[in-house]
Order: structure tokens, then C-alpha cells, then sequence
């Protein structure tokens, strides 16, 4: 069931915008945020005539409580029916995401290896270092969440709508998920960009080795030297929007139109 938008955050709305070319791009949001995060990025792709969908994911830009019955199980099946939707519209379907929303587009690309045309990923995470992650789970039971993650952005004065705290039980579920995706790395044979901040207080180094040690397509890493984890609203966001774009152009480059009409959101 899709939340009441009464009680959406401002800013968390789900968007699309409908191109005029035959390319579509799936955007996919992190763990605790929303599609407020993504719609900057939407909104340089659409530029271009791109068909730029970013579903709010189950549990996700309400309250930090809606997320605790939620699975990644949950997450990944609105992904997979928004990219079988663009599918069935667009000749041709990249998926871009945040963290854990990178996470989710591998997982994508493993299951439609074949029917994606490239993948972008922003500090995507696929393991932790946190000592006490495994624990995750039994001390969900005790303590329902802790302080969050939200708003790692190195620009002064830019917000990111997300919660304060990171529900326990949904991220001993995003553990679930890193462990099947890392599981299936091999499975994904399009092209990846895989950017990576310099600095970032959430994900660490070796989630970006582990996704360029297990894929099996062409891989290329840029990092960004002046952004923390939310990159799509930090000081390299235009070099995020710029060079996913130059990718997509590079891998359908006869299928952009100029100019995008927004449709919801």
C-alpha cells in the first residue's frame, strides 16, 4: 500500500518525467532516504530527454517506524516492478542509484543482465566494517533504532530528506541483501560506472573494491574528491549528472531526444 501523502516528508515524493527519446533510467534512493535525494539527478537526465522514473521505496519518507516491518525483499520488488514498467515503455533501461540504492540496482543487473543497458552507481554499499552490524538483528529486539545516517553532505546548508535514526531490524535485512548481491557480482555483464566519494562517514572503501573486483562487465570508478555520501546533492553532484549522462550517451547514443515533460511527482 503506498503511504498517505499527508504524511509523506516534504520533499519525498516519488517522481517521474516521461522523455522524448526511447531511453529510460530507473533512479533508486538509500537506506533511510527518499527520492529527494535522486531528483536533481532526475532532473539533469530529463533535460536531456530522458524517461527518469525514482520510486519511494516501502517504509521509506514517512517515519523512522514505518521502515521496521519492512524487508529488503519489499525494497527490491517496487525497484523491479518500476524497471519492468520502463522496460516495457523504453527500448533501452539504465539504473542509477544511492547506496543501498546501488545495492539494489546490482541486484537488478544480476537478474536482467541482458536487459540492462548500463549501471551508475553513488557510493554503493555492499558491506561494513561496523563491528556491531551482525548484531543488528538481536539487538533490534532491544533497541528498535539508533542515531542515523541521513544528511552526510559536505555543502553547507543542503538537507537531505531522510530519517534521524536507522531502524535495526531493516538493516540487518540490508546485510541479507549485500550477502546475495555480493554472491551474484559475476552475473553482472553490462557496463558499470561506479562513482565514490573520497570521503565518506557511512560507506566505507571496500564496498567500492568488492564492486570492482566481482563484476564481470566493463567496470570504471571516478572518484569525487569534494563530496561526502550523498553525493547527488553535494559539491560533485554535476559531476555525477554529467558524466552518467556521457555514459548513457556512450551506450544508446542514437536514442536521445531533447527535452522531458514531468508526469508525477
Amino acid at each position: 500500500m503506498a503511504p498517505d501523502p499527508t504524511t509523506l516528508l516534504s520533499g519525498a515524493e516519488p517522481f517521474a518525467f516521461r522523455g522524448g527519446g526511447r531511453v529510460g533510467v530507473l533512479l533508486v534512493h538509500g537506506f533511510t532516504g527518499s527520492p529527494g535525494s535522486m531528483r536533481p539527478w532526475g532532473e539533469a537526465l530529463a533535460a536531456a530527454g530522458l524517461t527518469v522514473s525514482c520510486p519511494l521505496l516501502p517504509g521509506h519518507g514517512t517515519r523512522w517506524q514505518d521502515m521496521v516491518p519492512t524487508t529488503w525483499p519489499d525494497w527490491y520488488t517496487v525497484v523491479r516492478g518500476e524497471f519492468l514498467r520502463l522496460r516495457a515503455e523504453c527500448e533501452r533501461v539504465f539504473v542509477m542509484g544511492l547506496s543501498m540504492g546501488g545495492t539494489l540496482t546490482l541486484r537488478l543487473a544480476e537478474e536482467y543482465a541482458a536487459e540492462i543497458a548500463g549501471v551508475v552507481t553513488v557510493n554503493a554499499s555492499l558491506a561494513t566494517e561496523r563491528r556491531l552490524a551482525p548484531l543488528a538483528g538481536l539487538l533490534g529486539r532491544i533497541v528498535p533504532s539508533l542515531p542515523g545516517v541521513a544528511g552526510d553532505v559536505k555543502a553547507a546548508g543542503v538537507p537531505e530528506v531522510g530519517y534521524g535514526r536507522v531502524p535495526l531490524r531493516p538493516f540487518a535485512s540490508l546485510r541479507q541483501l549485500w550477502a546475495v548481491t555480493r554472491a551474484d557480482l559475476a552475473r553482472v555483464t553490462c557496463p558499470v560506472l561506479a562513482y565514490r566519494s573520497v570521503v565518506d562517514h557511512v560507506v566505507e572503501p571496500s564496498s567500492g573494491a568488492i564492486l570492482l573486483a566481482g563484476v564481470s562487465g566493463p567496470v570504471e570508478e571516478r572518484l569525487l574528491p569534494d563530496s561526502y555520501h550523498v553525493a547527488t546533492l553535494d559539491n560533485d553532484r554535476d559531476t555525477i549528472f554529467a558524466g552518467s549522462l556521457e555514459f548513457v550517451r556512450a551506450h544508446a547514443a542514437d536514442a536521445l531526444v531533447p527535452g522531458a515533460v514531468a508526469v508525477d511527482g
